[in-house]
């Protein structure tokens, strides 16, 4: 039986049947209690079923599961072990979050013997990859594409609303979710900030540039009203076609089809107009620390990710330029 009542798919492993009744019951939790789409329960199902079946061939019970025993399973993923094929640490970290899932299921309904034991079990740590920040003219070419009006209705007003998102976004560092919560009392013109409420309610107050602050001018006086007359008066600053607040999903359409418009090469998200901003004040001078408070770190660790795309930056310049460090001399 899968999650909605029908044989399990083709070529899955046979389960025990305890453990097929524990499988289905979870999927079953996280697609009614939770809502969860089918790709990511088929991804649920191909990582719990890989994890069950090695506990069956271990003769393990789930319930009865112990760190160590996690441990192990957790190590045989990333060599391939259990049969299956061997597993970045990404992708092993992935299958523990479904493993963490139906353990904390199964302690949450009484079923487990032993709590839950992911709770000891460190998830692997990934890679950091570094950021790959836009050069000045790429984004001056985003902003203008953003700017650029399509067709369709109010085509004019979405212009100004984007070209200010994506000022606002590359001008102030804002994560996508910041700029699409700000309200309008959050911008404050005459002193040229911004409040933004980050992650754990955090706020903090930012400075706005001249650009951005023009863009934003440009959208609230000749393009939100327009768009306002669709909604019933949300106090947002960034509204959809329907007047209500833009959505996260809607806001990186914008920053999708203004980098498709630009013609830019990469695969550019709202983020990446983040890494930019702080990649291109550190360039200009910026001390970690300021750029830390800009950003909402709550670590400066975070934030000297940036500095190694500096030093990057710097590496190539240096190869590049000085007599004795051209390659080949």
């Amino acid at each position: 039986m899968n999650e909605r009542g029908g044989p399990p798919p083709t070529g899955e492993p046979t389960l025990r049947p305890g453990d097929r009744r524990i499988l289905e019951q979870y999927l079953s939790h996280l697609r009614i209690e939770r809502g969860l789409a089918a790709n990511t329960l088929a991804a649920y199902r191909r990582d719990l079923v890989r994890y069950l079946a090695h506990l069956a061939r271990e003769e393990i019970d789930p319930a009865a599961v112990d760190p160590q025993r996690l441990a192990i399973w957790l190590q045989a993923l990333r060599t391939g072990a259990d049969g299956g094929t061997a597993l970045s640490a990404a992708s092993a970290a992935r299958s523990l979050a479904a493993v963490r899932g139906v353990h904390a299921f199964l302690d949450a309904e009484r079923v487990s013997t032993t709590g839950d034991p992911t709770r000891l079990v460190p998830t692997p740590s990934l890679p950091r990859r570094l950021p790959h920040p836009l050069a000045i003219d790429q984004v001056e070419a985003l902003l203008e594409a953003a700017g650029r009006p399509g067709t369709g209705r109010d085509a004019a007003e979405r212009a100004l609303r984007d070209r200010a998102l994506l000022e606002l976004l590359y001008g102030i560092g804002a994560r996508i979710s910041e700029a699409t919560g700000l309200d309008l009392d959050d911008v404050d013109r005459p002193q040229r900030s911004a409040i933004l409420r980050g992650k754990g309610d955090k706020h903090r107050v930012v400075p706005v540039g001249r650009y951005a602050l023009e863009a934003v001018d440009a959208y609230l006086t000749r393009g939100r009203p327009t768009l306002a007359t669709r909604g019933s008066g949300t106090p947002a600053v960034f509204l959809g076609s329907r007047g209500t607040r833009l959505t996260r999903q809607a806001a990186w359409q914008v920053v999708q089809r203004a980098a498709a418009d630009a013609e830019l090469p990469e695969q550019i998200s709202p983020h990446t107009l983040r890494h930019s901003y702080a990649t291109h004040l550190l360039h200009g001078g910026a001390d970690v620390r300021s750029v830390q408070e800009l950003l909402g770190h709550a670590s400066v660790t975070t934030t000297q990710l940036y500095t190694q795309v500096t030093v990057d930056s710097l590496r190539e310049t240096h190869a590049s330029a000085h007599p004795r460090a051209r390659r080949g001399a």
